[in-house]
């Protein structure tokens, strides 16, 4: 299966989708996970070089 996509100028595969919270509801839950989220986000990035 060939799960690349492209533009004109770019090709890309994606394979992480990031959902952020709206602005009402981040208050509410980055108090409680923000550590927990930076975190899983800086590990991510560092797996794949970002």
């Amino acid at each position: 299966m060939n799960d690349i996509r492209s533009l004109s100028h770019s090709k890309w595969r994606c394979k992480y989708h990031i959902v952020f919270a709206p602005k009402y509801r981040r208050q509410v839950i980055y108090k409680k996970l923000k550590a927990d989220i930076g975190r899983i986000l800086r590990e991510l990035c560092e797996r794949k070089g970002v």
